[in-house]
Protein backbone atom coordinates (compact mmCIF):
# COMPACT_ATOMS: atom_id res chain seq x y z
CA UNK A 1 0.00 0.00 0.00
CA UNK A 2 1.51 3.28 -1.07
CA UNK A 3 2.48 5.78 2.20
CA UNK A 4 0.31 8.02 1.21
CA UNK A 5 -2.67 6.22 1.22
CA UNK A 6 -1.76 4.62 4.48
CA UNK A 7 -1.48 8.16 6.32
CA UNK A 8 -4.89 8.85 4.85
CA UNK A 9 -6.29 5.42 6.42
CA UNK A 10 -4.48 5.88 9.71
CA UNK A 11 -5.76 9.68 9.67
CA UNK A 12 -9.27 8.35 9.21
CA UNK A 13 -8.76 5.88 11.98
CA UNK A 14 -7.46 8.15 14.14
CA UNK A 15 -10.47 10.65 13.49
CA UNK A 16 -12.80 8.19 13.58
CA UNK A 17 -11.86 7.39 17.53
CA UNK A 18 -12.24 10.91 18.50
CA UNK A 19 -13.63 11.56 21.46
CA UNK A 20 -12.46 9.13 23.76
CA UNK A 21 -13.86 7.62 27.14
CA UNK A 22 -12.26 5.61 29.84
CA UNK A 23 -14.60 3.01 29.02
CA UNK A 24 -16.11 2.11 32.70
CA UNK A 25 -19.06 2.06 30.87
CA UNK A 26 -18.49 -0.27 28.43
CA UNK A 27 -16.91 -2.64 31.44
CA UNK A 28 -20.22 -2.40 33.13
CA UNK A 29 -22.19 -3.56 29.60
CA UNK A 30 -19.82 -6.39 29.47
CA UNK A 31 -19.99 -7.63 32.96
CA UNK A 32 -23.89 -7.57 32.79
CA UNK A 33 -23.91 -9.45 29.47
CA UNK A 34 -21.63 -12.11 31.35
CA UNK A 35 -23.54 -12.23 33.95
CA UNK A 36 -26.47 -13.36 31.56
CA UNK A 37 -24.19 -16.10 29.95
CA UNK A 38 -24.04 -13.93 26.69
CA UNK A 39 -20.98 -14.38 25.26
CA UNK A 40 -19.27 -10.58 24.50
CA UNK A 41 -17.01 -11.94 21.66
CA UNK A 42 -19.41 -10.95 19.21
CA UNK A 43 -20.34 -7.87 20.48
CA UNK A 44 -17.31 -6.63 20.80
CA UNK A 45 -16.35 -7.18 17.10
CA UNK A 46 -19.31 -5.61 15.52
CA UNK A 47 -18.26 -2.58 18.07
CA UNK A 48 -14.28 -2.38 16.91
CA UNK A 49 -13.70 -3.27 20.26
CA UNK A 50 -11.04 -6.48 21.65
CA UNK A 51 -11.41 -8.66 24.65
CA UNK A 52 -7.99 -6.98 25.90
CA UNK A 53 -8.82 -3.53 25.21
CA UNK A 54 -11.74 -4.23 28.23
CA UNK A 55 -10.14 -6.08 30.21
CA UNK A 56 -7.27 -3.22 30.67
CA UNK A 57 -8.70 -0.54 32.95
CA UNK A 58 -6.47 1.81 31.72
CA UNK A 59 -7.23 1.71 27.62
CA UNK A 60 -8.92 4.30 26.47
CA UNK A 61 -11.99 3.71 23.99
CA UNK A 62 -14.00 5.49 21.21
CA UNK A 63 -17.18 6.79 22.81
CA UNK A 64 -18.75 5.66 19.64
CA UNK A 65 -18.09 2.18 19.95
CA UNK A 66 -19.40 2.51 23.66
CA UNK A 67 -22.38 3.73 22.13
CA UNK A 68 -22.93 1.31 19.78
CA UNK A 69 -21.53 -1.01 22.64
CA UNK A 70 -25.04 -0.33 24.64
CA UNK A 71 -27.18 -0.47 21.49
CA UNK A 72 -26.27 -4.10 20.48
CA UNK A 73 -26.12 -5.02 24.15
CA UNK A 74 -29.72 -3.78 25.06
CA UNK A 75 -31.44 -6.02 22.31
CA UNK A 76 -29.14 -8.97 23.16
CA UNK A 77 -30.10 -8.34 27.26
CA UNK A 78 -33.76 -7.31 26.15
CA UNK A 79 -33.61 -4.62 28.41
CA UNK A 80 -34.80 -1.29 26.19
CA UNK A 81 -33.87 0.98 28.84
CA UNK A 82 -30.16 -0.01 29.89
CA UNK A 83 -28.49 3.21 30.50
CA UNK A 84 -31.07 3.41 33.40
CA UNK A 85 -30.73 0.03 34.82
CA UNK A 86 -27.23 0.33 34.82
CA UNK A 87 -26.77 3.55 36.70
CA UNK A 88 -29.57 2.45 38.99
CA UNK A 89 -27.72 -0.35 39.85
CA UNK A 90 -24.31 0.27 39.62
CA UNK A 91 -21.20 0.90 42.28
CA UNK A 92 -20.39 4.61 41.70
CA UNK A 93 -16.66 3.61 43.12
CA UNK A 94 -16.41 2.10 40.08
CA UNK A 95 -16.40 5.24 37.50
CA UNK A 96 -13.01 6.11 39.39
CA UNK A 97 -11.79 9.45 39.77
CA UNK A 98 -14.48 11.49 38.56
CA UNK A 99 -16.43 10.15 41.94
CA UNK A 100 -14.08 10.91 44.44
CA UNK A 101 -13.34 14.43 43.07
CA UNK A 102 -17.36 14.93 43.83
CA UNK A 103 -17.38 12.41 47.04
CA UNK A 104 -14.23 14.57 48.58
CA UNK A 105 -15.77 17.76 48.10
CA UNK A 106 -17.20 19.82 50.75
CA UNK A 107 -20.88 21.00 49.22
CA UNK A 108 -22.96 19.26 46.95
CA UNK A 109 -22.55 22.60 44.80
CA UNK A 110 -18.77 22.53 44.97
CA UNK A 111 -18.84 18.68 43.86
CA UNK A 112 -20.99 19.33 40.76
CA UNK A 113 -18.58 22.19 39.73
CA UNK A 114 -15.85 19.77 39.62
CA UNK A 115 -17.96 16.79 37.70
CA UNK A 116 -18.51 19.71 34.98
CA UNK A 117 -15.29 20.70 34.99
CA UNK A 118 -12.89 17.75 35.26
CA UNK A 119 -16.03 15.37 32.85
CA UNK A 120 -13.86 15.55 30.12
CA UNK A 121 -11.19 13.20 32.15
CA UNK A 122 -13.78 10.35 31.97
CA UNK A 123 -15.39 10.98 28.39
CA UNK A 124 -14.30 14.14 26.26
CA UNK A 125 -17.74 13.90 24.71
CA UNK A 126 -19.45 14.43 28.04
CA UNK A 127 -19.96 18.12 28.17
CA UNK A 128 -21.43 18.39 31.82
CA UNK A 129 -23.12 22.25 33.03
CA UNK A 130 -23.90 23.53 36.22
CA UNK A 131 -25.78 26.74 36.58
CA UNK A 132 -27.13 28.91 39.38
CA UNK A 133 -30.30 30.99 39.41
CA UNK A 134 -33.57 30.50 41.05
CA UNK A 135 -32.44 26.47 40.74
CA UNK A 136 -29.71 24.55 40.44
CA UNK A 137 -29.27 23.39 37.36
CA UNK A 138 -27.26 20.22 35.70
CA UNK A 139 -27.32 19.92 32.20
CA UNK A 140 -25.65 17.85 29.88
CA UNK A 141 -24.82 17.27 26.35
CA UNK A 142 -22.22 15.84 23.43
CA UNK A 143 -19.12 17.62 22.11
CA UNK A 144 -18.14 15.74 18.95
CA UNK A 145 -20.53 12.74 18.77
CA UNK A 146 -24.00 13.74 17.27
CA UNK A 147 -26.81 13.40 20.49
CA UNK A 148 -29.58 11.76 18.20
CA UNK A 149 -26.96 9.00 17.61
CA UNK A 150 -27.22 7.84 21.44
CA UNK A 151 -30.26 7.00 24.42
CA UNK A 152 -28.47 4.52 26.76
CA UNK A 153 -25.09 6.22 27.23
CA UNK A 154 -26.98 9.69 28.10
CA UNK A 155 -29.55 8.04 30.34
CA UNK A 156 -26.74 6.10 32.34
CA UNK A 157 -25.47 9.27 32.90
CA UNK A 158 -28.61 11.18 33.62
CA UNK A 159 -30.02 8.81 36.24
CA UNK A 160 -26.45 8.27 37.36
CA UNK A 161 -25.67 11.76 38.44
CA UNK A 162 -28.56 12.19 40.14
CA UNK A 163 -28.27 9.12 42.14
CA UNK A 164 -24.70 9.99 43.14
CA UNK A 165 -26.39 13.67 44.41
CA UNK A 166 -28.72 11.79 46.80
CA UNK A 167 -26.32 9.03 47.74
CA UNK A 168 -23.59 11.82 48.41
CA UNK A 169 -25.76 13.96 50.66
CA UNK A 170 -27.69 11.24 52.26
CA UNK A 171 -31.05 12.76 50.93
CA UNK A 172 -33.67 11.82 48.18
CA UNK A 173 -33.37 14.64 46.33
CA UNK A 174 -36.52 15.06 43.98
CA UNK A 175 -35.62 17.38 40.86
CA UNK A 176 -37.66 20.06 40.05
CA UNK A 177 -37.79 18.54 36.53
CA UNK A 178 -36.02 16.01 35.06
CA UNK A 179 -35.78 16.48 30.97
CA UNK A 180 -34.37 14.42 28.27
CA UNK A 181 -33.93 15.27 24.33
CA UNK A 182 -34.24 12.16 22.90
CA UNK A 183 -37.78 10.60 22.20
CA UNK A 184 -38.99 7.38 23.88
CA UNK A 185 -42.56 5.81 23.32
CA UNK A 186 -44.96 4.28 26.33
CA UNK A 187 -44.94 4.57 29.82
CA UNK A 188 -42.01 5.28 31.92
CA UNK A 189 -43.31 4.80 35.20
CA UNK A 190 -40.19 2.96 36.32
CA UNK A 191 -37.56 5.83 35.77
CA UNK A 192 -40.51 8.74 37.50
CA UNK A 193 -40.79 6.60 40.17
CA UNK A 194 -36.86 6.35 40.77
CA UNK A 195 -36.75 10.48 40.04
CA UNK A 196 -39.67 11.17 42.11
CA UNK A 197 -41.34 13.34 39.36
CA UNK A 198 -42.28 13.34 35.72
CA UNK A 199 -39.40 12.50 33.41
CA UNK A 200 -39.81 14.39 29.64
CA UNK A 201 -38.91 13.19 26.50
CA UNK A 202 -38.35 14.84 23.45
CA UNK A 203 -37.08 18.04 25.49
CA UNK A 204 -34.63 20.81 23.90
CA UNK A 205 -32.22 19.98 26.67
CA UNK A 206 -30.81 16.81 28.53
CA UNK A 207 -31.14 18.40 32.48
CA UNK A 208 -32.46 18.19 35.86
CA UNK A 209 -33.31 20.72 38.46
CA UNK A 210 -32.76 21.06 42.31
CA UNK A 211 -33.61 23.17 44.31
CA UNK A 212 -31.42 26.11 45.06
CA UNK A 213 -30.28 25.44 48.86
CA UNK A 214 -29.24 21.95 47.34
CA UNK A 215 -25.72 23.30 46.39
CA UNK A 216 -24.87 24.15 50.25
CA UNK A 217 -25.76 20.73 51.10
CA UNK A 218 -22.75 19.26 52.69
CA UNK A 219 -20.83 15.37 51.46
CA UNK A 220 -20.94 12.73 53.73
CA UNK A 221 -17.73 11.80 52.46
CA UNK A 222 -15.91 15.46 52.47
CA UNK A 223 -12.00 14.93 52.69
CA UNK A 224 -10.69 18.48 52.22
CA UNK A 225 -6.99 16.55 52.08
CA UNK A 226 -8.12 14.20 49.85
CA UNK A 227 -9.71 16.64 47.81
CA UNK A 228 -6.52 18.63 47.12
CA UNK A 229 -4.55 16.32 46.19
CA UNK A 230 -7.53 15.20 43.66
CA UNK A 231 -8.09 18.45 42.14
CA UNK A 232 -4.18 18.69 41.42
CA UNK A 233 -4.26 15.54 39.76
CA UNK A 234 -7.22 16.40 37.41
CA UNK A 235 -5.85 19.71 36.51
CA UNK A 236 -2.70 17.61 35.30
CA UNK A 237 -4.92 15.31 33.38
CA UNK A 238 -6.89 18.06 31.57
CA UNK A 239 -3.86 19.29 30.38
CA UNK A 240 -3.04 16.39 29.01
CA UNK A 241 -6.54 15.31 26.97
CA UNK A 242 -6.60 16.68 23.26
CA UNK A 243 -7.83 19.87 22.47
CA UNK A 244 -11.38 20.71 21.36
CA UNK A 245 -13.36 17.66 19.34
CA UNK A 246 -16.12 19.33 18.69
CA UNK A 247 -16.61 19.45 15.09
CA UNK A 248 -18.88 21.50 13.46
CA UNK A 249 -21.07 19.25 11.72
CA UNK A 250 -21.78 17.75 14.90
CA UNK A 251 -22.66 20.90 16.32
CA UNK A 252 -25.26 21.59 13.98
CA UNK A 253 -26.66 18.08 13.81
CA UNK A 254 -27.07 18.68 17.87
CA UNK A 255 -28.99 21.87 17.37
CA UNK A 256 -31.29 21.05 14.62
CA UNK A 257 -32.01 18.11 16.63
CA UNK A 258 -33.69 20.14 19.38
CA UNK A 259 -35.67 21.96 16.64
CA UNK A 260 -37.16 19.33 14.19
CA UNK A 261 -40.21 18.63 16.28
CA UNK A 262 -41.24 22.21 16.42
CA UNK A 263 -42.13 22.20 12.41
CA UNK A 264 -39.12 24.07 9.88
CA UNK A 265 -35.82 24.05 10.71
CA UNK A 266 -34.43 27.61 9.67
CA UNK A 267 -30.38 28.13 9.48
CA UNK A 268 -30.69 31.14 11.27
CA UNK A 269 -32.89 29.39 14.49
CA UNK A 270 -29.51 27.05 14.07
CA UNK A 271 -26.81 29.73 13.97
CA UNK A 272 -28.58 31.39 16.72
CA UNK A 273 -28.73 28.60 19.02
CA UNK A 274 -24.74 28.19 18.58
CA UNK A 275 -23.95 31.62 19.16
CA UNK A 276 -23.03 32.67 15.95
CA UNK A 277 -24.75 34.73 12.93
CA UNK A 278 -26.76 33.28 9.75
CA UNK A 279 -23.50 34.29 7.85
CA UNK A 280 -20.82 33.27 9.84
CA UNK A 281 -22.51 29.32 10.56
CA UNK A 282 -22.69 29.64 6.14
CA UNK A 283 -18.62 30.86 5.99
CA UNK A 284 -17.52 27.99 8.07
CA UNK A 285 -19.80 25.53 6.98
CA UNK A 286 -18.38 26.49 3.33
CA UNK A 287 -14.62 26.34 4.87
CA UNK A 288 -15.47 22.63 6.18
CA UNK A 289 -16.97 21.77 2.62
CA UNK A 290 -20.33 20.88 4.44
CA UNK A 291 -24.13 22.15 2.99
CA UNK A 292 -26.97 22.69 6.09
CA UNK A 293 -29.99 21.42 3.71
CA UNK A 294 -27.53 17.96 3.02
CA UNK A 295 -26.89 17.73 6.89
CA UNK A 296 -30.45 18.24 7.85
CA UNK A 297 -31.33 15.53 4.94
CA UNK A 298 -28.98 13.20 6.22
CA UNK A 299 -30.27 13.54 10.39
CA UNK A 300 -33.96 13.31 9.12
CA UNK A 301 -33.04 10.48 7.18
CA UNK A 302 -31.07 8.74 10.17
CA UNK A 303 -33.51 10.05 12.82
CA UNK A 304 -36.32 8.29 10.55
CA UNK A 305 -34.99 4.35 10.54
CA UNK A 306 -33.92 5.33 14.30
CA UNK A 307 -37.74 5.75 14.84
CA UNK A 308 -38.99 3.41 12.71
CA UNK A 309 -37.31 0.61 14.67
CA UNK A 310 -39.66 1.36 17.57
CA UNK A 311 -43.01 -0.31 16.29
CA UNK A 312 -44.91 1.45 19.50
CA UNK A 313 -44.05 4.31 17.24
CA UNK A 314 -46.69 5.86 14.76
CA UNK A 315 -45.94 6.73 11.39
CA UNK A 316 -47.59 10.12 12.10
CA UNK A 317 -46.11 10.47 15.22
CA UNK A 318 -42.41 10.05 13.38
CA UNK A 319 -43.29 13.02 11.15
CA UNK A 320 -43.92 15.52 13.59
CA UNK A 321 -40.57 14.21 15.45
CA UNK A 322 -39.27 14.63 12.00
CA UNK A 323 -40.42 18.07 11.67
CA UNK A 324 -43.38 17.37 8.46
CA UNK A 325 -46.44 18.97 8.66
CA UNK A 326 -47.75 16.07 6.82
CA UNK A 327 -47.46 12.03 6.62
CA UNK A 328 -47.71 12.11 2.81
CA UNK A 329 -44.71 14.71 2.72
CA UNK A 330 -42.51 12.53 5.40
CA UNK A 331 -43.38 9.78 3.19
CA UNK A 332 -42.35 10.58 -0.11
CA UNK A 333 -38.95 11.84 1.71
CA UNK A 334 -38.48 8.74 3.26
CA UNK A 335 -38.84 6.90 -0.26
CA UNK A 336 -36.94 9.34 -1.71
CA UNK A 337 -33.84 8.77 0.92
CA UNK A 338 -34.48 4.88 0.84
CA UNK A 339 -36.54 3.68 -2.01
CA UNK A 340 -39.23 2.38 0.27
CA UNK A 341 -42.04 3.43 2.43
CA UNK A 342 -41.91 4.10 5.92
CA UNK A 343 -44.35 1.18 6.10
CA UNK A 344 -42.75 -1.19 3.67
CA UNK A 345 -39.66 -0.78 5.79
CA UNK A 346 -41.24 -1.40 8.89
CA UNK A 347 -42.91 -3.92 7.09
CA UNK A 348 -39.84 -5.58 5.63
CA UNK A 349 -37.71 -5.03 8.98
CA UNK A 350 -35.19 -4.54 5.96
CA UNK A 351 -33.08 -1.91 8.31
Amino acid sequence: MPNGTSQVLNSEQDLASIPTAQGGLSRLVIARLKSAGVPVEPFLRRVGLTPEVIADPEERLSVRSQIALLDEAAIALKDDCLGFTLARDFDPREIGLLYYVMASSQTLGDGLKRVARYSRITNEALVVGCREGNRLVVSLSYSGVPRHSDRHQMEFCMFGLLRICRMLTGQNLVPQYFSIAHHRSGANSEMARFVGTKVEFGAHTDEFALNVDARELPLIHADTYLNDLLLKYCEAALADRRGDVNQLCTRVENAISSLLPHGRVLVEDVARSMGMSKRTLARRLSDEGLNFTEILQQLRRDLAVRYLDDRKLHVSKIAWLLGFNEVSAFTHAFKRWTGKTPRRMRTAGAY
